[in-house]
């Protein structure tokens, strides 16, 4: 879907689920930090999914923390 640049790389970024981008967030192209300072509020793109089934699979913000061990 993208790719993440940092001084020293860049890191491809894929969609976990497949379907049309619908929306781009432009707001990011003049302020990238958005995406660590408000990561749960900012957003990169939307996406319209092919297959909504494939939603069920993914982590909401309290599984994914309990996921990495965070509380």
């Amino acid at each position: 879907m993208g790719v993440v640049e940092s001084v020293k790389a860049a890191s491809d970024t894929y969609t976990p689920v497949a379907g049309e981008v619908i929306a781009v967030n432009d707001e990011l192209a003049a302020s990238p930090e958005l995406i660590n300072s408000e990561p749960y509020d900012a957003w990169i793109y939307q996406l319209r999914p092919s297959d909504r089934s494939q939603l069920d699979r993914l982590l909401d913000a309290a599984g994914y923390k309990a996921l990495i061990g965070e509380h």
